[in-house]
């Protein structure tokens, strides 16, 4: 699925990258070039039905968090 999501997501206007880490605890953050890009990719049909199989077969908690990304460095 997360494949799936992220051949989904790039098709997407707006979309400008992923980062995910999958250990104990998996983390996946995609970055938007704008508000109403996060409002359509939260709106996708099928990205809604891949949150929905999330909550209900492969996780115990679920968190959706947005943030403003103001500056990117690295150390």
């Amino acid at each position: 699925m997360a494949t799936e999501m992220l051949d989904l997501a790039v098709e997407q206007p707006g979309f400008l990258g992923i980062e995910s880490v999958r250990e104990e605890l998996g983390i996946t953050i995609s970055y938007w070039k704008d508000m109403e890009s996060i409002v359509q990719w939260k709106n996708n049909s099928r990205h809604q039905k891949a949150q929905q199989l999330g909550r209900s077969k492969w996780y115990s908690s679920f968190k959706v968090r947005v943030v403003k990304v103001e500056r990117d460095s690295e150390i």
